[in-house]
């Protein structure tokens, strides 16, 4: 494939993304790694990583399930796809495999596994529905289908409160739905899955309440960074609000009194019957 596809991600999928999710992963690995381990997912399990980008989540979900396991990673960014190639090579992990591929238009190279995992994919994709009914055509009966995905991406609040973040949260919303995507797609979820032959199993928020300084502040405030720029190329914002809800991000991380509130994330867990 191409990799003219990288161009439509919103982020792009340069060295400084790859930092981003790295970091992004590393906040949410512990919360990440009991859900896998909650939802049966263990040594000899085959999973599916869905938009697995650059391949955080696959080598941890390569290391859980082992040699005797399996790990298919699907992913549409030709340079996402080639960093997680690299990782596992340099771990000698043969047992995982990454395909480039379009999760909406593209066959999938995998039937009768025992997991998927999708993380913050469903909300970007211009289909969910095909999403899940992809996932379910990947799974074995019983199976199950775990989702990481943000269900009121407002909740991402400052205390005490922040006016500039306020709006630029409505504008990180506004420019997402402006693409095609969906950022509060989980309240959707259930009922996709429904549809497509799932019993919902568990469902359970997900969220940090951090200080500044702590991981959990760190990776939104990177979010933050890279995205003013992005709405700056989009046209939707100028440098004066950019300037604007640094300023304000820079106040609130000099005051240890300050609280960042991240978006509610939905932890889904459905099992084909």
């Amino acid at each position: 494939m191409s990799n003219t596809s990288d161009r439509d991600y919103v982020l792009g999928t340069g060295d400084e993304e790859i930092a981003r999710l790295g970091l992004q992963h590393s906040v949410w690995r512990e919360r990440v790694l009991e859900c896998w381990r909650r939802a049966g997912i263990g040594a000899g399990s085959r999973v599916v990583d869905f938009g697995a980008g650059p391949g955080f989540a696959t080598l941890d979900l390569a290391e859980l399930v082992g040699a005797n396991g399996e790990v298919i990673a699907l992913e549409r960014s030709a340079r996402f796809a080639a960093h997680a190639r690299a990782q596992l090579a340099a771990r000698g992990i043969a047992h995982a495999r990454v395909h480039e591929l379009d999760l909406m238009t593209d066959a999938l190279p995998a039937s009768g596994m025992d997991a998927a995992w999708c993380r913050w994919v469903a909300s970007f994709v211009s289909s969910p529905k095909v999403l899940v009914e992809k996932i379910a055509g990947t799974l074995k009966a019983g199976g199950v289908a775990i989702f990481h995905e943000y269900a009121h991406y407002e909740t991402w609040r400052m205390a005490p409160h922040g006016a500039a973040h306020a709006q630029f949260v409505q504008q990180v919303m506004a420019s997402w739905r402006a693409s095609g995507g969906e950022p509060d797609i989980a309240l959707q979820l259930p009922a996709l899955l429904l549809a497509a032959g799932f019993s919902i199993e568990r469902a359970e928020p997900r969220m940090f309440v951090a200080r500044p300084g702590e991981p959990g502040w760190r990776w939104p405030a990177s979010f933050i960074d890279i995205n003013l720029r992005r709405l700056e190329e989009l046209g939707r914002t100028d440098a004066a609000f950019s300037a604007r809800v640094r300023a304000e991000l820079a106040a609130a991380e000099a005051d240890p009194a300050t609280l960042l509130y991240t978006p509610l994330v939905l932890e889904l867990v459905a099992r084909k019957t």
